[in-house]
């Protein structure tokens, strides 16, 4: 008798059909004349009124921005993009991506990181805000070159596109002639926010538009689909997965006007998909249970904030769905959540309000995604199943099968930037070295255990993943985060123990546990420390900890900097 495959060789079976792309040119023609008179952007105008741009609309801008770039001189050059997230963005980074090489740049980085990374990709050209903009301007003496073009989005942008329509129509069409080689360097993104140490991933468009067409294949994008963008553009997560994959697939995209605006944008835009990370997760997730509790007869209500919905009757639990829903703009179907892991209590408690959610694991090297969760199988605790066309394998595991995450497939990058030797020691044998651990289990679904570079190894040689135990704090009321650390407790320097800074939020702490003071906070944060310790092996025990009401040093996908808490934590002691 044979044996039955796991389910990672099941999901094979499974994928939805896709349309090979290999290059962004192709992708956009191809849906500016599929989805012609479709929606692909809804956004606002000066009066806050929402208006619509269609396929045919968006790409004519792409081609006619595109036409004026060439017209500048600009064909095959560097050409940076910074800002928020806007159409403006969009139309951009393709534009520059098919006339040229694209460095979308993270518009939060210091002036001196952004001038950086323009003198070493070479830059001759830069579009964005107006903002980021003229602090470049005010320091334009740091700038290697000084025929750089600054285009701004609010004026010169304009005046281009009007120019390069102007030529199109009048017969200079040198973008359609434009060959792309699928398999050269055409997105250049920085990884590093280190003034002199910047450290690009060199990615071409096979490798995203590879990895576009693995994403399809386990989420099905409907052509109703309307994609709600919140993280920032200039990063592959987002750029990706909330915009290069609804632009294939005909769907709709409408950018979030900033954090404070999400509950009405939502009201505003309705929309069925949402990519965010934990942080956001967790917070929709608090108020939806804080809401339920408030609203629900006396009978049903929790105590302590908890989740009354699984006590619910089934005509209630109904009410309460469209209830949710409805808050959340009435359409939502799916959330994407990457960049970290997630609380599989919270996924769980979505997906019982019909609201999937759906993480994955991946990184910038890989444009983005590696693996995920999928429309037919899920594990909450789990990053996912590897994504079609993708292999991944643990280098070298530990006696509890943790090891290095190495990956194969078309969506790994052509190397770093100008750094053969990193190159090097990333990519081996055509697989590439993570730095990520994770074990894998008997069906293929991937569990992530943290950075190789963040592990703390103690004196008995067992190894500490600090993220592990940060999600066990991170689960208690009123903490929002937390950061696990080995401290040096004698002058044997192998003699570590671990301890905790662990922020917590005021208004919980005094509703919930009547506690104001920091010191009534660090006593019952301690004391619920005490039962996490009672869970785990005594080596894993932590030894201390450090109350805050500060938020963690984090970039700008809400990923902890391990390197800058430490030394700030240094720095306070």
């Amino acid at each position: 008798m044979k044996n039955k495959p796991n389910i990672s060789e099941q999901l094979k079976k499974k994928y939805h059909k896709t349309e090979e792309v290999t290059n962004f040119k192709d992708m956009l023609y191809r849906s500016g004349d599929i989805y012609r008179n479709r929606i692909a952007f809804k956004i606002k105008d000066s009066d806050g009124n929402i208006k619509s741009i269609t396929y045919e609309q968006f790409k004519n801008d792409v081609v006619y921005l595109g036409t004026s770039l060439i017209e500048n001189g600009f064909l095959n050059k560097r050409i940076a993009v910074i800002g928020k997230n806007s159409y403006k963005w969009c139309v951009s980074y393709l534009a520059a991506s098919i006339v040229g090489i694209v460095v979308p740049i993270d518009k939060e980085l210091h002036t001196d990181d952004v001038i950086n990374f323009m003198n070493v990709s070479q830059t001759v050209c830069i579009l964005g805000d107006n903002k980021n903009l003229q602090n470049i301007l005010e320091n334009i003496s740091k700038i290697e070159n000084p025929d750089t073009k600054f285009i701004t989005f609010d004026e010169k942008f304009n005046i281009l596109l009007n120019e390069g329509k102007a030529s199109y129509l009048d017969g200079i069409t040198d973008f359609d002639s434009i060959k792309i080689n699928p398999d050269e360097l055409r997105i250049l993104l920085f990884t590093s926010g280190t003034t002199g140490n910047a450290k690009g991933v060199c990615l071409s468009q096979r490798n995203i538009c590879s990895n576009i067409l693995s994403i399809y294949g386990i989420v099905k994008v409907k052509r109703s689909d309307l994609f709600f963008s919140i993280l920032p553009l200039h990063h592959t997560y987002e750029c990706t997965i909330g915009f290069l994959l609804p632009i294939y697939s005909g769907a709709s995209i409408a950018h979030c006007e900033g954090l404070r605006y999400i509950a009405k944008n939502m009201q505003e835009f309705h929309p069925s998909v949402i990519l965010c990370v934990p942080l956001l997760l967790e917070n929709l997730h608090k108020n939806i249970i804080k809401n339920m509790n408030k609203t629900l007869p006396d009978k049903y209500k929790k105590e302590n904030n908890e989740n009354p919905f699984s006590s619910l009757p089934f005509f209630m639990k109904k009410i309460v769905k469209t209830k949710v829903k409805n808050t959340l703009g009435g359409r939502l179907r799916v959330f994407i959540v990457g960049a970290a892991a997630a609380n599989p209590t919270i996924v769980s408690d979505f997906r019982n309000l019909k609201l999937n959610t759906l993480q994955g694991y991946g990184l910038t090297e890989c444009s983005p995604l590696v693996a995920g969760n999928t429309d037919f199988f899920q594990k909450d605790d789990s990053a996912g199943l590897p994504i079609p066309n993708v292999e991944y394998k643990i280098d070298s595991p530990n006696e509890e099968g943790v090891g290095e995450i190495i990956v194969k497939g078309p969506n790994v990058m052509l190397g770093y930037y100008e750094d053969e030797e990193a190159t090097k020691n990333a990519i081996k044998d055509g697989w590439f070295y993570t730095g990520d651990l994770a074990k894998i289990d008997s069906e293929g679904y991937i569990f992530i255990c943290g950075r190789r570079k963040s592990v703390i190894v103690l004196k008995n040689g067992k190894n500490i993943f600090p993220e592990e135990i940060e999600g066990l704090i991170n689960q208690i009321d009123g903490v929002t985060e937390s950061f696990i650390f080995g401290k040096q407790m004698s002058e044997d320097k192998n003699d570590i123990k671990i301890h905790s800074k662990i922020v917590y939020d005021k208004a919980t702490m005094k509703e919930k546990y009547q506690a104001e003071k920091e010191e009534q906070i660090k006593n019952i944060l301690n004391n619920k420390i005490k039962e996490i310790n009672n869970k785990m092996p005594k080596y894993k025990a932590i030894r201390g900890i450090i109350v805050s009401q500060e938020p963690l040093i984090k970039t700008t996908t809400n990923k902890i900097k391990r390197h800058e808490n430490l030394k700030l934590i240094k720095e306070e002691k």
